[in-house]
């Protein structure tokens, strides 16, 4: 019985340390409630998230805070109270806080207990406020919009000069 117990802490080790590499190459981490979440639901926010490259998926709360406490990542126990369920944001930061946020604002089943940005706990207004950022597409074309703006402007003033001449 003793070697099965020892077998049981290997795979838990094994889990925070899986678990630690999953939170060390996020850039951002969102802490969803599921309670009460239909699996249509759930199917359809996990389908979400993979076409955006989140990896949404549940975690014990122990094995989390395991690996949160090995990271130095502090001041999360409340918000890993109850069932949890996980999406991580691996290429873009802002991602899996907008999907859930939709998702919470569309189906009102589910909700972000907080999460962890860049290695630091965030609150749940922070993630509400970060699922209100722009995506990284909508950002990079609301700058070329502005990078243009001078040059539109410069191009319509010589096009009303050669007119006059």
């Amino acid at each position: 019985m003793e070697k099965k117990v020892s077998k049981a802490m290997q795979e838990k080790q094994k889990a925070v340390k899986e678990i630690s590499e999953k939170f060390k190459k996020a850039q951002s981490v969102v802490f969803v409630d599921y309670r009460g979440i239909k699996v249509v639901d759930d199917t359809s926010l996990r389908r979400t998230c993979r076409k955006a490259g989140v990896e949404y998926t549940v975690l014990k709360n122990k094995l989390v805070l395991r690996a949160l406490k090995g990271l130095d990542i502090k001041g999360l126990e409340q918000q890993l109270e109850g069932p949890t369920a996980f999406a991580f944001g691996f290429d873009d930061i802002v991602a899996p806080a907008k999907i859930v946020f939709e998702n919470v604002a569309a189906k009102k089943l589910t909700a972000i207990k907080g999460g962890v940005i860049e290695g630091k706990p965030a609150t749940q207004a922070e993630m509400n406020t970060l699922a209100q950022i722009p995506d990284k597409k909508t950002l990079i074309a609301q700058l070329l919009c502005m990078l243009n703006a001078p040059v539109r402007g410069l191009a319509v003033a010589l096009n009303a000069i050669a007119e006059k001449k």
